[in-house]
């Protein structure tokens, strides 16, 4: 059985390599690392979008903050300037850390880190439509409890 095509829908894909996973860097570092803005959405409907977007190829880097409440996708540069989903946030970062103190997400690491995502930011139309399934998904589960 070849399953050298097979993917996943856990936290983390697998690696290749079985060097340790990088540590964990603050949401400051990953905008700095290059120009992106920042969708932070609640982490259950987050983990439903990253998981739609695994088995879509269309993953980009992945935020969670310490507590686990939220999650961040890095997103194209801009994105915050047609950002509309409600539930969510995007913050522009016109790559030079976050505008506010603090930022949107404290105490993170990856959940997708770089060198896992499909991309180097994910898509915000993507994104967009993830997120929505992600909630359509949520609420016929809470209705059938």
């Amino acid at each position: 059985m070849d399953i050298s095509s097979s993917r996943t829908t856990a936290l983390h894909q697998p690696r290749e390599d079985h060097s340790p996973s990088p540590s964990p860097c603050s949401a400051q570092e990953a905008v700095e690392a290059g120009p992106c803005d920042l969708v932070t959405v609640p982490a259950r409907q987050g983990l439903e979008a990253v998981d739609i977007l695994r088995l879509r190829d269309g993953v980009g880097p992945v935020l969670h903050d310490g507590e686990c409440d939220t999650l961040g996708f890095l997103v194209p540069p801009g994105t915050a300037d047609a950002w509309d989903v409600p539930g969510s946030a995007c913050t522009q970062t016109h790559g030079q850390g976050f505008p506010a103190d603090p930022p949107p997400i404290a105490g993170p690491g990856w959940l997708v880190a770089p060198e896992a995502a499909f991309s180097e930011a994910t898509d915000p139309a993507v994104l967009r439509a993830a997120l929505g399934e992600a909630a359509r998904t949520i609420a016929a589960v809470d209705r059938c409890r």
